[in-house]
């Protein structure tokens, strides 16, 4: 078995197969497969009794349709309704022909042409532009529309993403990774990507890959990531604004969080935007919290797992911030970015700007099973301070500000927007 890494809780699994018939070596492996699965659940979940169930009346129920299955498919069915019993997130089954996709790690390290991506209803429209990247280069703006990378047009593959997560409140996160993993490249290798312009034209540009922003950092099991943060001031100059990747690279990240936060201590307001942020250290988060909670024995929430219970208290700086605290969130927050928006609004000290979170909290291990199918399980629950689980509910925000190809295009921002007009408000 591979342990692929721990993540910070942002994968969900995908459905497609083809049916073929098996042989005798393959259905072994469906059943070697669902007893790994099986275990994995008895022995690591955080309930001696996951799901309040009785696992080995589980187990008797399911293991005979598995040895009965005769296609892939109907063998990832049976382990799906085994894991669906749990009524939880976190859990599921990834087609060995999609592994690599939904677990991202093949687009690790390369390199990026320099646009950030939301899918917004059927459209992926482009956020950001780094500057300096190709993309920049080639006149890319926010607003416009990517209609198709290389060979592949998007629309069918956002359709396809829309249906299997036509329930989850992983969708965004899900699909935003989707047409990440195509834009990113090899070191000199350029694609050809179509847009939809402000005009609404077809454009054609060619894009080179570049190095991504940021510092390359490792971390435990994870891939390497390059890590980035950026400090300003917004609304007229007087709010503070910070806003990084990931919740990884804590000593850098950390010591220019806290210089963004000190040299804005008169500022009339502040803001942290965790849109497009995944997760990482939750350490970090009780960190940031400090800046803004001078009461001692606070928490963000708990961390329940089946041999130790972790508090998220917070750590109070000796100078914290004492005006308006806004947070900014979007589908493609999660995890350690769910808990520190999630905590701080329970301890109303922030307001929540932009679209409700991932509802993917949970710390979580993915495998390779026999088969060669992905294995995603989850081995915590997490609980607010308010006493609500994130994970299949997410961080709903206090304004919800949706996303717009026409904002985008005309060049605004609407859940800062929204913030800054809080923080002036009167």
């Amino acid at each position: 078995m591979r342990l692929a890494r721990y993540l910070a809780g942002f994968l969900a699994f995908a459905t497609t197969a083809f049916a073929f018939e098996l042989t005798p070596k393959q259905r072994q492996l469906n059943i070697d497969s669902f007893e790994y699965v099986w275990t994995a659940i008895r022995d690591k979940h955080w309930e001696t009794k996951p799901g309040g169930l009785d696992w080995q009346a589980i187990r008797e129920e399911f293991r005979p349709a598995v040895e009965k299955a005769d296609s892939m498919d109907a063998a990832r069915a049976v382990m799906t309704k085994m894991l669906e019993r749990l009524h939880q997130t976190h859990f599921g089954i990834v087609p060995a022909e999609l592994y690599n996709d939904v677990d991202g790690s093949h687009a690790r390290g390369e390199n990026t042409t320099g646009i950030d991506v939301r899918v917004v209803g059927a459209q992926a429209l482009v956020t950001t532009v780094d500057a300096g990247s190709s993309a920049a280069r080639e006149g890319v703006q926010p607003g416009w529309r990517i209609v198709k990378i290389g060979a592949t047009d998007l629309e069918p593959v956002i359709e396809k993403i829309n249906e299997a997560q036509n329930k989850s409140t992983l969708r965004d996160l899900i699909a935003r990774r989707s047409v990440m993993a195509r834009l990113a490249g090899k070191e000199g290798e350029s694609m050809v990507v179509e847009f939809l312009d402000g005009a609404n034209q077809r454009v054609s540009k060619t894009l080179v890959p570049g190095q991504p922003r940021g510092t390359l950092t490792k971390f435990g099991y994870l891939y390497p990531e390059h890590v980035w943060i950026d400090s300003s001031r917004v609304g007229g100059g007087n709010i503070g604004y910070v806003s990084f990747n990931i919740f990884l690279d804590p000593t850098r990240v950390m010591n220019l969080f806290g210089e963004a936060v000190q040299s804005c201590m008169k500022c009339d307001g502040f803001v942290i935007d965790l849109r497009g942020n995944p997760g990482g250290i939750g350490a970090m988060a009780m960190g940031m919290a400090g800046w803004f909670i001078e009461q001692p024995n606070q928490r963000l929430g708990t961390l329940y797992m089946r041999e130790t219970t972790i508090k998220f208290v917070i750590n109070p700086r000796v100078n914290t911030f004492p005006g308006p605290l806004a947070i900014l969130v979007d589908g493609a927050s999660a995890s350690t970015s769910e808990i520190l928006a999630g905590g701080m609004k329970d301890l109303k000290r922030a307001r929540i700007f932009g679209t409700r979170t991932a509802a993917a909290a949970l710390p979580s291990v993915f495998e390779m099973l026999p088969n060669g199918d992905g294995f995603q399980y989850a081995i915590a629950n997490y609980l607010s301070e308010g006493g609500k689980p994130l994970e299949g509910l997410g961080v709903t925000p206090d304004v919800e500000t949706p996303l717009t190809r026409e904002a985008l295009l005309a060049g605004k921002d609407p859940a800062l927007d929204a913030a800054i007009a809080w923080i002036k408000k009167p």
